[in-house]
Parts: structure tokens; sequence; C-alpha cells
């Protein structure tokens, strides 16, 4: 069989990454694995370097023959049909990429056709690569979040991503939402798990790991991670029940801690009677790189086509 090779990018605001995906069998290579760090300030010249030390040794370490495109799994506002940045500065990132064609300017620099250089929203290629080869294999109707610097999220009907429906979000999104004093984004992401920590109990951690190696002999640390679990409950049961979701799946940094609320988000969606698996992913990153890769797949390339309009 001829070797069908998509390199999928997962691109943060801190570092790059990349993995090679067979479309043969959907599976990541063990070959091709590179990792970057990135200026997201950095000028539109200084940051593209950077995307080609990435990708051109990771194409040929493969081989140029054997690779049909690059797949991106790249943080809005993008217009992701036509790889155009949007970044005018509300989330302080790649500002020096607003109005820029990246894939023209990557074209450029790792000898790859225009067309075979695609995009998708990060939260979404996640929850295409957990459908494929991850917790939400065999999904009707699924859920996948993504819990870190922010909060990410996708709704997918048999694996398609679901943007524009009355039964989801505007945009297929959560972190906008209100929620508590503020939006969904605030609450629910590393700087608010940890500030809530920090201001209860008078004392400083950098990250949610370290207030999960306190969990077993800090309350407020339980507490904490017990309300986090309540509050997630009740700010996704509506959309649960209104997208009928059969399962969900819990991506990001701190879904390293899911153990310490999974009882509560459980206990608190059993309240109203919802039945969703809810589990943590356990490919984590390699699931971005493989919904991002699945782009050069084109039978889901032309069921994705229509919703990256919308992204």
């Amino acid at each position: 069989m001829q070797k069908k090779l998509s390199i999928g990018v997962d691109v943060g605001g801190s570092h790059i990454s990349c993995k090679v995906i067979d479309l043969n069998t959907r599976q990541l290579g063990n070959v091709g694995f590179n990792s970057l760090p990135m200026n997201n300030q950095g000028s539109k010249e200084s940051v593209f370097e950077t995307f080609a030390e990435l990708i051109n040794p990771c194409i040929q370490q493969v081989g140029k023959e054997n690779v049909v495109g690059i797949g991106l799994a790249f943080p809005g506002p993008i217009d992701y049909e036509n790889g155009v940045g949007q970044f005018t500065g509300e989330n302080s990132k790649y500002q020096n990429l607003n109005q820029v064609n990246i894939r023209e300017e990557l074209r450029d620099r790792v000898d790859i056709a225009g067309d075979q250089i695609r995009f998708i929203n990060d939260a979404t290629a996640f929850a295409a690569g957990e459908y494929f080869n991850g917790e939400l294999t065999g999904s009707c109707r699924s859920l996948a979040i993504t819990l870190g610097t922010g909060f990410g999220a996708a709704f997918l009907d048999m694996g398609v991503p679901v943007i524009s429906d009355e039964k989801v979000p505007e945009g297929g999104c959560l972190w906008h939402l209100p929620f508590d004093k503020g939006i969904a984004d605030d609450y629910f992401s590393t700087r608010g798990l940890v500030e809530r920590f920090n201001v209860l109990s008078n004392r400083y951690v950098e990250g949610v790991k370290e207030m999960a190696e306190l969990y077993s002999t800090n309350h407020i640390a339980q507490e904490v991670f017990t309300d986090f679990g309540n509050k997630l409950a009740l700010f996704l049961r509506p959309w649960l029940q209104k997208f009928e979701v059969d399962k969900m799946v819990i991506g990001g940094n701190i879904s390293r801690a899911f153990h310490l609320f999974e009882g509560a988000l459980n206990h608190g969606l059993k309240q109203t009677g919802l039945n969703v698996l809810v589990k943590p992913s356990s490919r984590l990153e390699d699931s971005a790189f493989i919904g991002a890769a699945m782009l050069l797949d084109d039978d889901f390339y032309q069921s994705v086509k229509e919703q990256l309009k919308r992204m």
C-alpha cells in the first residue's frame, strides 16, 4: 500500500509541535516528532522561520514523496477555510499574523502545495482526534473540552463538528458564555482554578500540578477541586441535554487532575438524570495531531469543509 503521510501541527502560544500520521491506518508514526518554543509576539518573519524549522526536518525525515499535506490545529481567530489570520489583539497572541495569509507564507517555506495546507481550530482538532482514535470512538453525539490556559470545546455529530445549530452555543464554543462574575473561560481554566486556591489559602502556587500534590493534606485544595467539578457540571448540563451528548472527553493540563474532581462532576450530572460517559483523554496533545492531520483525508475534509467557514 502506498504511503499516505500527513503532518499534524499543534500550534500553541508558547510552543509548536508536529507529528506524522499514516492516513491509511490513522495511527501516529514513530518518526517525525518535533517541538520548538514559539514567541507568539515575534515578528511575522520570525514566526514563520520557526514553522519552517519545525516542519522541514519532518518532511525530510519521512520523504517528501510520501507527504500528502499538512494540517494545522491553530487557535483562533482565523479564517480557517482560507488560512488567513484575524488576530486583532483580543487574545494577545500572534498579532503580527493579522490579515496574513498563513497558507501562502507556509507554502513558500515548506514546499508543500497551498491546497494541501489546511487549518482547523485547535479544540476541534482535539475532538476529532478523540473521535478517530480515542475516548469518543463510536459516539453519536459527543462533546470534547480542553481545560488549561483557556477553555476549549467542540460538539461532534458522528465525528463532524457542529458550529451553527440551535442545540449548541454560538460558534459551537463555550468559553465566551457568562458564568459566575465573568465568563466560563475565567472560571474553567488554570488561572481561575489557581487564583481561587491562592485567595482562599493565602498561599501561592503556580499551577494545577502543585495544587494536586497538596490535595491529600490540604482541605482548601480539596474544596477548590470539588467546587470545580460541581460548577463544571452546573455549567455544562444545559448543553449536554440540548445536544443529547452520550460521551464527553476532557483534555488539557487540568485533565491530569481529573480524578480529583471526577466524583463531583459525575454527581452533578447525574442529579438531573444525565447519563453521559465522561473520561479524561489518555492521548492529550496526540489527539490534536491526529485531528489536524486528518484534514488531509479527503472524506473527512469534505465533511468539515462547510463548518470551517463558521469557526
